[in-house]
């Protein structure tokens, strides 16, 4: 069961890690820009998986400032992270080990906590390291190609590399409003007030990092408030989880042809 959980992750994760690749191009120029070396970029996009607060901290590392303001500076950009982390121990068995929480924590990017978060029943740390193993390298292998042929790629191209990213966040989030109306308008009100912060005197004063930590909290607040959801079970979740894997593997095994699980023959009315 282990290994079908991997292997999921691994293809959810794979779009993800060429979207990195893709944006890390623009942090190696960064990088480059800093004087840090290829060596240098990619210790720093392995250890710092966080877009915002890897081109802040390269900033301040140009700018020849101390390590308070650069620690004060992550805490303000990334601390949109700790209410990740918040939603995602929900969706954690209550036994999950200390390591595989900190294995969590350590890769939790906004695009793989959106794969996590929308997978059925707890989360299985398999399939969370499936999605690590396939978009760590890209993030990281980007970045050293950004550092040593960013500035040989014309500006535009280097742009629209950061399309890429977004139209991932897009295939994340539709399929989930196409499930449910309430999500649906949660991302319509979402865009429309990310959009009025930038724009609003005071709001667009802020840093980005600041304006997504305040918006969330509201939504989320806001939305949790006036359509509850109700109590249903994990372990339902998981029973499906499992009986789907299951139909899978009689599938596999009688060549492809339809099978019926028997427990999904004993919940068939007669």
């Amino acid at each position: 069961m282990s290994k079908n959980h991997f292997l999921r992750g691994l293809r959810d994760g794979f779009p993800i890690g060429l979207g990195y690749f893709a944006v890390s191009f623009g942090l190696g120029i960064s990088c480059r820009a800093a004087n840090l070396t290829a060596f240098q970029g990619f210790w720093l996009s392995f250890l710092n998986n966080a877009s915002a607060g890897e081109y802040g901290g390269i900033t301040i590392i140009a700018s020849d400032s101390g390590f308070l303001i650069m620690a004060a500076m992550m805490l303000v950009v990334n601390a949109r992270y700790m209410l990740m982390s918040c939603a995602l121990s929900q969706h954690l068995a209550p036994d999950t080990p200390l390591l595989h929480r900190l294995i969590i924590g350590y890769d939790l990017t906004d695009e793989i906590f959106g794969i996590a978060i929308a997978q059925p029943g707890y989360l299985n740390i398999w399939y969370y390291v499936g999605a690590m193993c396939a978009a760590m390298p890209g993030w990281s292998i980007g970045t050293i190609i950004g550092v040593l042929l960013g500035n040989l790629m014309p500006v535009w191209a280097v742009s629209g590399f950061s399309v890429m990213l977004f139209g991932m966040f897009i295939a994340i989030i539709i399929p989930a409003g196409k499930r449910d109306r309430i999500v649906l308008g949660c991302i319509v009100v979402s865009f429309l007030c990310g959009w009025l912060a930038s724009i609003l005197p005071v709001l667009r004063e802020l840093p980005e990092g600041t304006r997504i930590l305040l918006l969330t909290i509201v939504i989320s607040a806001a939305a949790a408030a006036l359509f509850p959801q109700k109590g249903e079970t994990i372990e339902e979740a998981i029973e499906e989880e499992d009986e789907a894997y299951e139909d899978l593997s009689l599938h596999l095994r009688h060549g492809g042809h339809n099978v019926s699980h028997p427990r999904s023959a004993a919940h068939t009315d007669p």
